[in-house]
Parts: C-alpha cells; structure tokens; sequence
C-alpha cells in the first residue's frame, strides 16, 4: 500500500511517509496496525486493533463484518478515531472523522486478494458473536471448506467489506527531550480545506 507522492493532502502524505518509515523499522503489520474507536448512538465507547489496508485522498481503509459490534456502531454512530503508535521511532499518530463503507467493487477487489483461508473464516465466523466451543467454530469452517472445495473463486460474503475514515484531523506526536514532545495538529474546513497548528505537549 504505498501513496502515489504527491497525490494526498499534507497530513495523509505525511501519515503515508511515517507508516513507510515505520514499515522499514518494525515490519509490515505493526507499521499499519491501528487502534480503531468507535461508539454507540449514545455514545458508550469500544476500542479494537485492526489493520489500514488503503490510504488515498478519501481517508484510510479497513475491513470488517458489517454486523461486528464497530459494524453496529458505525450503523448507528458513523465516526471513528483511529491511533497509530510506533514507539521504536518516537511518534504516534491519530485521526478522527466520519465513517462510510467503501463501494461493494472496492471491497470484492480486496476481498479476492486475501488467502483462500482468510475468504473461508470470513463465511465461517459471525464476528463478535458468542459461539459455544471453538469445536463448533472449527466444524462451521470446515462446513464452508467443504461447501467451496475445488473453487478458488470464494465470494464476497453480503455481509462483510469495507469502510473509510475520512479524518478531519489528524495529529502527528513526535517524542522529545525533557518531554517537550513535538504536536502538530491538522484540521480540515470544507471552506478553505487543512490547516495546522502547533499543539503544546
């Protein structure tokens, strides 16, 4: 997942530049790793780690099962926050704005690059639902194994894809000496687009 340079606004560029410099300290997947927060309509709060899987002019991507408990909230409270933290280089990041599924297109095209393994749990797991044992979470997977085999071509599942965190802020942390950590905070006006501000530690 790597940003055209120079195709994104200055706060997702420079989140672009920080998730490729991260990428070459701690690996891949702690470099896109962020922690998701969402609420429920009356605003009671829950927070997971999922993985940003695209990151353009239109905000950052991920992908869940629309019934999920952050599906349900999204439903109905479609904003989000997300945090990105890299402690071996001294910065975080976070984003805030609404939230909006990606288009049913974008999210098969996704869907069919992930391992045939990963396509399968998608139809064998009801996530955030209670199951009785794992037992019957391993007969429901091997149900759809079954139900796919010789077929590479597993479906999107009607249920399951995308959304898209189009921030309007963003903050980048950067640590300091003595703690005077350096803050920048950019925030976006549908009037006259980003502006940033230096933020007191």
């Amino acid at each position: 997942m790597r940003a055209v340079p120079g195709s994104l606004p200055e706060p997702l560029e420079r989140l672009a530049a920080w998730i490729e410099a991260a990428g070459e300290e701690v690996g891949a997947v702690e470099a896109y790793s962020m922690a998701l927060a969402t609420a429920t309509a009356a605003g009671e709060p829950s927070l997971r780690f999922v993985l940003l899987r695209g990151l353009d002019e239109r905000g950052l991507v991920f992908f869940s099962d629309y019934a999920s408990q952050k599906g349900r909230e999204l439903a109905d409270n479609p904003r989000g926050a997300a945090a990105f933290s890299w402690p071996q280089l001294g910065r975080q990041v976070r984003a805030s704005g609404p939230v909006t599924r990606v288009s049913r297109e974008e999210s098969a095209c996704y869907f069919a690059k992930r391992p045939r393994g990963h396509r399968l749990a998608a139809w064998s797991s009801r996530q955030s639902e209670p199951v009785a044992t794992r037992e019957a979470l391993a007969e429901r997977f091997c149900g759809v194994e079954q139900r796919f085999a010789g077929r590479d071509d597993v479906p999107l599942p009607p249920y399951w894809g995308g959304y898209r965190l189009d921030p309007t802020q963003v903050e980048f942390w950067e640590s300091g000496e003595n703690r005077m950590h350096d803050r920048v905070r950019f925030t976006r006006s549908w009037s006259s687009g980003w502006r940033s501000e230096l933020v007191q530690p």
